[in-house]
């Protein structure tokens, strides 16, 4: 799936728009860095590892933009500060964003224009490797599915989450495409649609058997003998293995370890946050109560009453079976150093 790519006639990054999915497919175009931030914070684009594409991206139109700067040093450094702020807790957006930071240090380039030339080339790598990496990981991955697994996932960890291919449904492609008979079951993921919106939309164009299931049907579903493996993705994980991934992945987590169903995460290295010691040292971003109050824009919540809408949890390693990446798989006990 096509949903990430630069236009060199445009010079602008052209993203599938997710908010629209499945009802229709429009296309977003970022021409400049406010564009790029505004995809970002606006889930124009979402997925940690599509989040870092982007990033990337966005460096390079920084840098176009900071041709016409008097300053263009200042421009370039206050913009990087900003992206790199746009969403907290995907760590692929700060490591995307050093990256690009750093070439910069290391080539000594002192032209805009020549820095637009390198970070292009560098975001166009990016994107690339992540959609190669996504294929290691699946590789490695399968080999935890059976032949007839019946696997929950939670959001969506697939190509739109990433440059393509998939993390957590990139497992199950490389299985299925290992041979394996696998379906799924796509828990909706309250209050975006994740699961119902993105991966049921990706599962049935590939042909892969799907089933949408309401978030609190999940324990129901398990204790009926329905679910065999549960396969989730991740925005940032802590150097001691605690996994921060899209709000109620910790309840699922806790309900397989109950039902005795393997739990896995399958994420890039680039993933994994050694700076950060556990999960309790994570910021959680909040997102806008609209999201819940409102639904197409139907108020479905009474005015005035308050709502929680933190947009990701976190899942401690001890409930955590096995985090798939694309150097192996890593079993607990989990460290991950620098």
């Amino acid at each position: 799936m096509n949903h990430i790519y630069f236009d060199p006639e445009k010079n602008a990054l052209v993203l599938l728009d997710q908010r629209c999915l499945p009802l229709k497919e429009e296309w977003f175009l970022c021409t400049n860095l406010e564009d790029v931030i505004y995809a970002l914070k606006e889930m124009v684009v979402r997925g940690a590892p599509a989040i870092g594409v982007t990033a990337a991206f966005g460096c390079y139109l920084l840098a176009r933009e900071a041709a016409a700067a008097g300053d263009w040093k200042a421009k370039i450094d206050q913009g990087l500060n900003e992206l790199s702020q746009a969403r907290p807790t995907a760590v692929n957006l700060v490591w995307a964003v050093d990256f690009m930071r750093s070439s910069w240090e290391k080539s000594q380039i002192n032209s805009p224009v020549e820095l637009a030339h390198l970070w292009l080339e560098l975001a166009r790598k990016i994107l690339a490797e992540d959609i190669s990496i996504n294929r290691k990981m699946g590789r490695f991955g399968a080999e935890l599915l059976h032949d007839g697994d019946v696997v929950m996932t939670h959001c969506n960890a697939g190509s739109l989450a990433t440059g393509g291919y998939g993390t957590a449904l990139g497992v199950i492609r490389a299985a299925i495409e290992a041979g394996k008979k696998i379906e799924v079951i796509a828990n909706e993921t309250r209050p975006f649609l994740q699961g119902a919106r993105l991966t049921a939309y990706e599962l049935k164009q590939d042909g892969i058997p799907v089933k949408v299931a309401c978030d609190n049907a999940a324990a129901l579903l398990m204790r009926k003998g329905l679910v065999n493996k549960v396969i989730v993705g991740a925005d940032r994980i802590a150097r001691n293995g605690d996994v921060a991934n899209k709000i109620g992945t910790y309840g699922v987590a806790l309900l397989a370890k109950a039902h005795n169903i393997p739990f896995y995460v399958a994420a890039p290295m680039s993933t994994i946050d050694p700076k950060t010691p556990t999960g309790d040292d994570i910021t959680i971003e909040k997102r806008p109560a609209s999201e819940v109050t409102h639904i197409n824009g139907q108020a479905v919540v009474p005015p005035g009453v308050e709502v929680f809408n933190f947009a990701f949890d976190i899942t401690p390693n001890e409930l955590i079976s096995a985090i798939i990446t694309e150097k192996g798989v890593f079993r607990p006990p989990y460290s991950f150093e620098s």
